[in-house]
């Protein structure tokens, strides 16, 4: 009984210790796409096409209603202080059900200058900073009403002449139900896989393995081991209510329940409402990220619109997201996308 009181006394330390942002590739958590961030994250249930690639796999599968089941995907993002954030996707029925996907999303932190003790002002020298994922995808539909998907991707950070990869694996599904007019529920693993470790010439270094005789290679070369780092590895399960369905006017209310190695569990909210006339329609959006994190994150609200209109056998759609961050800036991002 004495152990027993031990042991739980000496964990109490190790429970409160915290793991938030002690991730590498932290980049992967960043919306990819203005609808889904303007729809606050909560976009599990309801993406669609190529533009699912980043959030849910088994989307790609998912048309929407849409008679096009291929779709390109193009967005741009002017992050925090000058950062750009540029994502590509595509996907392409293979079978009679089934979509093969090809993403990519890059995000650049431009360039700075080197600064040493010595030149505080800069050498004259500048270097680069910059995240990289590809990801090939596969989805189908198991039944009419049950889709599933996955991702394998590679996964690269840089900055100047260090850099560290690894691969890792997105796998999820969404369920279309009769309940409550159509209620979506869905459900993802993100980012699972290997660990990241930087490496590069910064990391040789020469030793003179024994000081004490003079007659030792006070130069051989050696290299320094640096720390291995956890990807962002997500948990998520989502749901999509439809509340009006009528006379081409569509409401959704949309919810995200998601828990990641490096954060606390953490609930998004969204909602969207859209009108369509003939073969154009027009969506209004707004969500609430992070809603269990409080005052830990600088920015809760999100905004957008979208515009789609089919010209023949094709879609054209895009779509405008905004996030206000206060002391930071805002960001804006718009996509485009085409259906085939």
């Amino acid at each position: 009984m004495g152990l027993a009181v031990l042991l739980a006394g000496t964990s109490l330390p190790v429970q409160a210790q915290s793991r938030v942002s002690t991730s590498a590739a932290s980049f992967l958590t960043i919306g990819t796409g203005a609808r889904g961030t303007a729809l606050g994250h909560a976009y599990t249930a309801t993406a669609t096409g190529a533009d699912a690639l980043a959030w849910n796999p088994a989307g790609a599968a998912r048309t929407g209603g849409s008679p096009q089941r291929g779709s390109v995907f193009f967005s741009h993002a002017d992050w925090l202080v000058d950062i750009n954030y540029n994502a590509f996707a595509m996907v392409v029925p293979v079978t009679g059900s089934g979509v093969v996907g090809l993403s990519l999303a890059q995000m650049d932190y431009g360039r700075m200058d080197v600064r040493t003790i010595d030149y505080p002002e800069g050498t004259g020298e500048s270097f680069g900073a910059a995240d990289l994922v590809i990801g090939l995808s596969y989805a189908q539909p198991l039944t009419d009403r049950f889709y599933i998907g996955g991702t394998g991707k590679y996964i690269q950070q840089r900055i100047y002449d260090m850099s560290a990869s690894t691969f890792a694996f997105d796998i999820g599904f969404v369920l279309q139900s009769d309940y409550f007019g159509g209620l979506r529920l869905a459900a993802s693993i993100m980012n699972f896989g290997g660990l990241m470790q930087m490496s590069g010439v910064n990391n040789r270094i020469f030793v003179d393995v024994d000081e004490a005789y003079s007659g030792s290679n006070v130069a051989i070369p050696a290299t320094i081991e640096t720390g291995t780092w956890n990807l962002p590895l997500s948990f998520k399960f989502g749901a999509a209510l439809p509340v009006v369905q009528r006379q081409g006017v569509r409401l959704e209310l949309l919810t995200d329940v998601h828990q990641t190695n490096d954060n606390n569990l953490n609930l998004d909210l969204g909602t969207e409402a859209t009108v369509e006339v003939s073969n154009v329609s027009v969506s209004f959006r707004a969500g609430h990220k992070d809603a269990g994190l409080g005052s830990q994150v600088l920015s809760h609200w999100t905004f957008g619109g979208g515009l789609d209109f089919t010209v023949s056998n094709l879609r054209f759609g895009a779509d405008y997201g905004y996030v206000p961050f206060d002391a930071l800036g805002n960001v804006s991002m718009i996509d485009f996308r085409v259906g085939f």
